[in-house]
């Protein structure tokens, strides 16, 4: 881990196109500032691990190959007869 002393309006860079900005500080508390381009998401920790938990699960809960082979045939079925119509 590198770590480093910054004070306030300082900052440090990552990589060539994400700044971190020191904003604010108050007490035990410091607020940043992120520059980065939107193609890149930024998320608190907390708030990173719940999305990364939901999608887990989501992935969890994904069909199994049987079942996809029997929706396609359902969806299959249900176009077929469409066009006899």
């Amino acid at each position: 881990m590198l770590v480093l002393a910054r004070r306030l309006n300082e900052s440090i860079m990552i990589g060539d196109n994400i700044e971190v900005v020191v904003i604010d500080i108050k007490g035990d508390q410091v607020k940043l500032g992120i520059r980065a381009p939107k193609r890149v998401t930024v998320h608190r920790k907390e708030i990173y691990e719940e999305i990364r938990k939901e999608n887990i699960a989501a992935m969890d809960s994904t069909f199994k190959p049987e079942e996809l082979n029997e929706l396609t045939e359902f969806f299959k079925k249900g176009k077929d007869e469409q066009e006899n119509k």
